[in-house]
């Protein structure tokens, strides 16, 4: 017997959202535009030598391979969950991608670029504040516009 759609909506969307921006932040961020990598052997800003672009594109390498893993994941979980027939069920799959997208690029902003100093948002500017506002700010508009949206969507009985 098929389940309904509903109770998986907001798991799925949470992980196609993690999986969006993850492969978003790659493929603008560290490709396009080279703004900065998943980990670099420096933050100071100074241009990057063979060995630590070497470093970083491994790292986003895998970072990519893991984004896109966890786009699947959401794909695989919305096709058994069903897919979203009411305005209701469709408001909690856009809730949950919302707050995956906000949520991962919150703790991408404050953890990573941050806590771990794994990189920063962007190499090699005087001013890193405008950026990381911007990044941040964003991040979080992004997650309470998924949380609002799941907190007005009925849940199903």
């Amino acid at each position: 017997m098929a389940r309904s759609p509903g109770p998986g909506l907001v798991t799925s969307g949470v992980l196609l959202g993690i999986g969006m921006v993850g492969t978003l932040d790659e493929v603008v961020f560290h490709q396009l535009l080279d703004w900065h990598h998943f980990y670099e052997l420096t933050t100071d800003g100074a241009p990057l030598d063979a060995r630590t672009r070497t470093v970083g594109l491994v790292s986003d390498g895998l970072f990519h391979a893991l984004s896109t893993g966890v786009l699947v994941l959401g794909l695989l979980r919305l096709a058994r969950s069903g897919l979203p027939g009411r305005a209701a069920d469709r408001t909690r799959l856009l809730g949950g991608l919302l707050v995956g997208f906000g949520g991962f690029n919150l703790y991408d902003g404050l953890v990573q670029h941050k806590l771990l100093d794994l990189h920063q948002i962007r190499r090699g500017v005087p001013d890193l504040l405008p950026y990381d506002l911007a990044w941040n700010l964003v991040a979080l508009a992004i997650l309470v516009a998924g949380a609002v949206l799941l907190r007005r969507s009925p849940t199903r009985r």
